[in-house]
């Protein structure tokens, strides 16, 4: 099968193609915009190797219950990890911890260190780290910096942790320095919450909803389904659409649908590649997960006809999920600014715990600020949850379209319908735009 695997069905059908420009969205001055059709220069693309020094800090105020290398096994070789397999292999996140405490020359209380931090404590914490690590570090030698502080410290606020963006760059050791990775977390610390910040690192945006009073869900927006979201998420690998903007997508596993009519393709899953990890990339025919799968299929149709789990028409001892190699993303433009992404996922590499597989619908905006919903998940089964023990958000994590069911989008007359799986375990999918119920 050949890696792009898109047949039309109609005459003058819509057509998936491999010139996936015509899809892209155009970049804005959004912070961390979803728009791909450049790169944002002020921040490391992740196509090459790169190097990150962690500094640890410590206090007058307090003698640290830990030592830097017990720290640094909080975060690697986790971290390191969920972006080999992320990118395929493509990129590699190369850690170079120091061995010892830096004290600071002020009790951490002294910074009021705290999620919504004053911009002036902030500036005075990181002048002060700086010049703690200068005389150890050259910062010459490093792509990102992460300052990792005594989290036993009676200032240190877990919640802190967050990338800070200099708007003027700090020079030290001949170098600019852009930003920085500050770490206040608890020992341990949240599951992957390196990774997540070091994605705003690659220009990535918050993709949780924070409710303006402080209360509610944050995760409304896409659950489980990518660690910008949640770094507790079932299924924390990235977006296709995210892995194409960060450049670990040839140009032929991007599918671009224009036109109307129908058009079938073949999606492998986004965690099937060349690094699937230690989960491995194999399962057994009918093994798979499926918590509520095949409950409430939208707009009614082809509930229960195979859910969205299991592994069904996969032959034994094949690769569960593909080569690797295949599409990995359909796109749909809706408007200027506006997409329709269409993906499978399945329980394979970084969302090997994953609650329901099967092929994801989610909207792209790429005019919206980091944090304001710039990706919103399509719920396939709108009536249903699941996971209610493990997911960041039930209502989403049944959100995906299962084989033998069918998913209309609201108001873009785009249908999807997911048809089987072919032997080798990819979904073959028919989406049809223009699409108008039958009366």
């Amino acid at each position: 099968m050949t890696a792009l695997a898109a047949t039309s069905l109609i005459a003058a059908p819509s057509v998936a193609v491999p010139l996936s420009e015509a899809c892209a969205l155009r970049r804005t001055h959004a912070h961390h915009s979803e728009g791909l059709d450049t790169w944002n220069s002020a921040y490391p693309r992740p196509t090459r190797d790169l190097d990150a020094v962690l500094v640890f800090l410590s206090f007058p105020d307090a003698t640290p219950l830990t030592t830097p290398a017990e720290l640094t096994a909080d975060h690697f070789p986790a971290t390191s990890q969920f972006f080999e397999r992320a990118s395929y292999g493509k990129f590699a996140l190369r850690p170079h911890p120091r061995r010892e405490w830096l004290q600071m020359p002020r009790p951490s209380t002294a910074y009021a260190i705290r999620r919504d931090w004053h911009a002036a404590d902030r500036a005075a914490y990181l002048k002060d780290a700086l010049e703690a690590a200068d005389p150890h570090v050259d910062f010459s030698r490093y792509d990102i910096v992460y300052f990792i502080a005594d989290p036993h410290a009676p200032g240190v606020d877990s919640d802190a942790t967050k990338v800070v963006n200099l708007e003027t760059p700090l020079t030290v050791d001949d170098t600019d320095l852009h930003r920085v990775v500050t770490v206040f977390e608890k020992h341990p610390p949240d599951r992957l919450v390196l990774a997540h910040e070091t994605g705003h690192v690659f220009d990535l945006p918050d993709l949780y909803h924070r409710p303006v009073d402080g209360k509610g869900d944050w995760d409304t927006h896409v659950g489980d389904w990518d660690l910008m979201g949640s770094q507790f998420a079932l299924a924390p690998d990235l977006f296709a659409w995210h892995k194409w903007k960060l450049g670990w997508l040839e140009p032929h596993q991007v599918a671009c649908v224009r036109g109307v009519g129908s058009t079938r393709l073949t999606l492998e899953a986004v965690g099937a590649g060349a690094v699937a990890g230690s989960w491995g990339a194999y399962v057994s025919a009918g093994a798979g997960a499926g918590a509520g799968a095949g409950e409430g299929a939208g707009e009614g149709e082809g509930a229960g006809a195979g859910g969205s789990g299991g592994t069904s028409g996969v032959v034994a001892g094949a690769p569960a999920f593909g080569s690797g190699r295949g599409t990995k993303l359909a796109v749909i433009r809706t408007g200027p600014d506006s997409a329709l992404a269409i993906e499978a996922r399945g329980a394979v590499g970084n969302d090997h715990a994953v609650c329901t597989q099967g092929v994801l619908v989610y909207r792209i905006r790429g005019g919206t600020e980091s944090g304001s919903g710039p990706i919103e998940v399509l719920d396939a089964h709108p009536r249903t949850e699941a996971c209610w023990e493990d997911s960041v958000y039930p209502p989403l994590a049944d959100a995906p379209v299962g084989v033998g069911e069918s998913f209309t989008v609201p108001g873009e007359g785009v249908r999807v319908e997911v048809e089987g799986r072919t032997p080798s375990g990819a979904w073959i999918v028919k989406v049809t735009t223009g699409w108008r119920p039958s009366i």
